[in-house]
């Protein structure tokens, strides 16, 4: 069985790390350089950094502040955020991104995906999904809305995630934005439909608050990896005290060298 990852994310608006609670009232959090290197030197596996207010203002990730913060790190860093056109991924690429996540564009336009894994290998197109579980007593059925959360999308996050592995996505992100911030732990009956129909890894996004819910979302198999913020960004809970939690519940889990297992 392969490893199973752990991704801190940085949320970044204007050039600062920002947090929320399901994608409102986002505060400042910090500088991502900064946060940059304290993951890669806590053992992170990999970083994740979204230019949350790309889309919504109709404007490209800033380059300047990608090539610092990959700069910073030696893990790998996928950076997404205003990501529409072949040109935008080359460009992320270029400036030290290791894979590029779209979302908002890759809903206007799927062929995008297409055109990304064409030029570029599959292992470099990540598609995010941000799913808001939709009201009902029936089956649990979520939506996909784009846009940081700002713009509902009629699409079911399920058909959307399968269709985005077909179109030639290499990796998927699954975001609850229900579980955003709150702490409450991962939407688990997502990320089991989804890991259950699609040969992509998938990585867990939104809602983790305790070590148990790493361990709930990694142990079984429901995702690859677990990507959190807050309780990283404010030190509630440090990576190699997760890791060492991990390997003593029998999750796989790189352990860096020189960190007690």
């Amino acid at each position: 069985m392969l490893a199973r990852r752990i991704i801190p994310c940085l949320d970044i608006d204007e050039g600062r790390v920002v947090k929320g609670v399901r994608f409102e009232n986002t505060r400042e959090v910090g500088d991502p350089v900064a946060l940059c290197r304290r993951y890669d030197a806590e053992g992170a596996d990999e970083l994740v950094f979204y230019d949350i207010s790309a889309s919504a203002a109709g404007r490209r990730t800033m380059l300047d502040t990608v090539e610092a913060t990959a700069a910073a790190a030696f893990i790998p860093l996928t950076v997404g955020g205003g990501v529409n056109s072949v040109a935008a991924m080359r460009d992320l690429l270029r400036s030290g991104a290791d894979k590029v996540s779209v979302n908002s564009g890759a809903v206007a336009d799927p062929a995008l995906i297409s055109r990304g894994a064409d030029h570029f290998g599959s292992q470099c197109i990540v598609l995010s999904i941000d799913a808001r579980r939709l009201p009902g007593d029936g089956a649990a059925r979520w939506e996909v809305v784009t846009h940081g959360g700002r713009r509902p999308t009629g699409l079911d996050a399920f058909e959307w995630a399968c269709r985005g592995e077909a179109l030639g996505a290499g990796e998927l992100v699954l975001n609850s934005i229900d579980a955003d911030g709150v702490g409450g732990g991962y939407d688990l009956e997502l990320c089991r439909q989804v890991s259950a129909a699609v040969g992509i890894p998938v990585i867990a996004s939104g809602g983790a608050g305790a070590a148990e819910h790493f361990r709930d979302v990694l142990a079984s198999g429901v995702a690859d990896a677990a990507l959190a913020a807050s309780l990283f960004h404010h030190g509630v809970m440090r990576i190699p005290e997760l890791k060492r939690y991990l390997a003593s519940a029998g999750v796989p889990i790189r352990i860096p060298s020189g960190e007690a297992r």
